[in-house]
């Protein structure tokens, strides 16, 4: 069977090597992310459809996976890398204002609205599997003090793909999350520079991780939530 797997957030650090090691193995990638240069690099005739799409607009991404599968064939995956941190301040702040709304539009409802788009068609065909990236923030929400906007808004969305798991697991659908701890990418390391890097995680070794996930090897895993802590 021809894995076609979705990726979201395809043009970021981790979305970008989560689509290179799944074309690498012979998947077929259908690449969501912002247009942009990046988004564009990831085109491969026959192999990978990078196609722009607004995350949190449902018909969005149902227009780019239908352009996705028309080219390449049936999702029978997905990787929700699409989220993100947006900045932190304590609760009691002004400048606190908004940050939930933010964070919870980057981390749940993106993952919502394309967990939406995907799910009718793999219960349809009885076979799917899907990676949610959530964050240790979810096991360690103290180390979040300041952030707490972002912690509550990677709990939400493993949370509710531990339900999901739940719903769709005798219908041939599979659904895990990921926990990393900081990713080494160089957003993180401008933005701590005095951190060791060494002890992170790297978008390579999330990328296996998720791979494992995707594949038949963890056919009966599901409503998992996978620490992915490297040194840190």
């Amino acid at each position: 069977m021809q894995h076609v797997t979705v990726v979201t957030g395809a043009a970021g650090a981790l979305g970008s090597e989560v689509a290179r090691l799944l074309l690498e193995r012979g998947h077929h990638v259908i690449a969501l992310d912002r247009p942009g240069p990046l988004l564009g690099a990831l085109e491969r005739p026959g192999a990978c459809r990078a196609l722009p799409a607004d995350l949190l607009v449902e018909e969005s991404i149902g227009a780019a996976v239908r352009d996705g599968e028309q080219a390449l064939g049936a999702a029978t995956g997905a990787v929700l890398c699409a989220g993100g941190y947006a900045g932190g301040h304590p609760a009691g702040e002004p400048s606190s204002a908004g940050e939930l709304a933010r964070m919870v539009d980057l981390n749940l409802i993106t993952a919502e609205r394309c967990l939406r788009s995907l799910l009718p068609g793999m219960i349809a065909r009885g076979n799917g599997s899907i990676v949610v990236v959530g964050s240790r923030a979810v096991r360690r929400p103290w180390e979040s003090s300041g952030a707490a906007a972002y912690a509550a808004s990677k709990s939400a969305v493993v949370v509710y793909a531990e339900a999901i798991a739940a719903e769709v697991r005798d219908q041939g659908v599979r659904v895990n999350s990921v926990l990393p701890s900081i990713i080494d990418t160089k957003a993180n390391r401008a933005a701590m520079p005095g951190a060791d890097p060494l002890r992170w995680v790297s978008p390579e070794s999330l990328a296996r991780v998720i791979a494992f996930l995707l594949s038949d090897d963890a056919r009966d895993v599901s409503g998992a939530s996978l620490a992915v802590d490297g040194r840190a």
